[in-house]
């Protein structure tokens, strides 16, 4: 089992976009992925063996062995790289920097550590572009200011406002923008703000004149928008003093505001790829900690019964390791499914085929799954029937509906097929009296990762349907379901009989 269990280790390590490097307790480095050896520049298996240090900037040895130990002695998941900086080292000598999040775990008595790495250079730079544009906007020579939406007092101002209206920061917090704007009173002030409460309008500009510290008066174009400071509606002024900068202040707040949707845009981005990445992680956390679990646990006891008459008992774990070396085996088939479909490594193989001849193989699988009391009736009439498509491709897309359509219905239910054939296209449905997909849920049921909120608590992992879903719509086929809360599922699939 030992074999089995690092052959299944060692796919699902390929499996993970993040590198991966797993040392022991004396830091050396015993497993990796491809992942860690390419953002790390060595080739297949050149880091095995190897002291962990080899990946560590020089600078960073004396002090990383201590923190070997601490985390050793504590034996916790730890995240490093959230409050300082680190970084890898790679082959040809250069420095990136890096955040890992370290798992300890033991495997037949022998302590291990497991990192789990990301190169953030790009996010580094896309930080560094942010704190440059707030730095622009401080130290611009433009008037910048921030107020209270319901006071109007100010709660902000950059370098440029205090430098042109000729008061400090401590005064201007103490003040309204209209103790600056000579010609509004406040109503005429909060009446411009007004527009802003239009949904179709975001941004009011109108011009008016500044009154300084000394009394003297400019001319300036006003810009006013809605903003959140924290929990608090703000407004942002940002004041072009169109006396002698109008052209290079209108140029720069138009850079300004195109280059902040630009940092937005990639900040969202970003937050969705470490969003579905940390979904990803947890899900396989989840979905194999379980099994391998039920594994460990049926193999120790296998050595405890010993004797004839104990037969039965080593029979039952025996089933249990076989069922759940199946189920990660399914697991670790839908996860080379995606990178393929996502690749588009995907060849299907046409042949012409027996319907009947796939389908008994589906259901000779499935029998082996059955809950007591459920019963699978096979369709009728079928023998005839023929297609020219991907004969394992359908039997994958058949077998995740079927053994869906087992996992989600109780005892004592019967699961119905039903295959039809025109001239064009051949109709299967998978009809089930099962726990059925909340109406709220339905719009998303081929979204990869999702799981309806009834079906939480059983085991998956969220994929199955997503990649039925593609590899039909690659064959020109389709899904379709129809389905209500506790009393079951249809799922149709319509298949071209001969595939282009």
């Amino acid at each position: 089992m030992f074999k089995q269990d690092k052959e299944i280790f060692n796919i699902l390590l390929g499996s993970i976009s993040e590198g991966v490097i797993v040392v022991d307790e004396y830091q050396n480095i015993v497993e990796t992925n491809k992942s860690a050896e390419q953002m790390f520049g060595y080739n297949n298996k050149e880091l095995l063996n190897q002291p962990l240090n080899i990946l560590i900037p020089q600078n960073y040895h004396a002090k990383h062995g201590d923190h070997f130990k601490g985390f050793v002695k504590d034996h916790k998941q730890r995240r490093m790289g959230h409050g300082r900086d680190i970084f890898g080292a790679k082959k040809d000598g250069s420095i990136f920097p890096i955040e890992a999040s370290l798992n300890p775990f033991t495997v037949y008595g022998n302590n291990f550590i497991m990192a789990l790495i990301v190169d953030i250079t790009e996010r580094k730079k896309l930080e560094q572009e942010k704190n440059h544009l707030a730095k622009i906007i401080l130290e611009s020579l433009n008037e910048i200011y921030v107020f209270d939406a319901k006071t109007l007092h100010f709660t902000n101002a950059n370098y440029g406002a205090q430098k042109n209206i000729g008061y400090s920061l401590e005064e201007i917090i103490t003040m309204t923008p209209v103790d600056i704007k000579p010609n509004y009173t406040e109503s005429q002030f909060r009446k411009e703000l007004e527009l802003l409460n239009q949904e179709n309008i975001e941004k009011i500009e109108f011009e008016t004149v500044h009154q300084r510290k000394s009394g003297s008066t400019y001319p300036v174009n006003v810009h006013v928008q809605r903003s959140k400071l924290g929990d608090r509606e703000v407004y942002v002024a940002i004041i072009l003093d169109i006396t002698e900068q109008k052209n290079y202040t209108e140029k720069l707040e138009k850079t300004v505001s195109i280059r902040t949707e630009e940092l937005k845009a990639a900040l969202v981005v970003e937050k969705e790829l470490n969003d579905l990445k940390t979904k990803f992680l947890s899900m396989v956390s989840h979905e194999f900690k379980t099994p391998l679990s039920g594994i460990l646990t049926s193999t120790i006891l296998l050595n405890k019964y010993k004797l004839t008459e104990q037969q039965e008992k080593r029979e039952k774990h025996i089933k249990t390791i076989t069922d759940k070396v199946q189920y990660l085996n399914k697991i670790l088939n839908d996860f080379l499914s995606i990178e393929k479909l996502e690749k588009g490594k995907i060849n299907y193989n046409f042949t012409t085929f027996k319907l009947s001849k796939v389908l008994n193989e589906v259901i000779y699988s499935a029998n082996m799954l059955l809950k007591d009391g459920q019963k699978i009736n096979y369709p009728k009439d079928i023998d005839e029937l023929s297609l020219y498509q991907d004969e394992k491709i359908l039997e994958l897309v058949l077998s995740n509906l079927i053994y869906n359509a087992i996992k989600y219905s109780s005892e004592n239910t019967v699961i119905d097929i039903d295959i039809t054939q025109n001239i064009n296209n051949t109709i299967f449905k998978i009809i089930d009296n099962g726990i059925g997909i909340p109406k709220k849920d339905q719009k998303n049921i081929f979204n990869r990762y999702f799981r309806a909120e009834n079906a939480l608590l059983l085991q998956g992992t969220g994929i199955g349907l997503n990649i039925v879903k593609d590899h039909l719509e690659n064959l020109n086929g389709s899904i379709t379901f129809e389905s209500e809360e506790h009393k079951g599922s249809i799922f149709t699939i319509e298949l071209p009989n001969k595939a282009q």
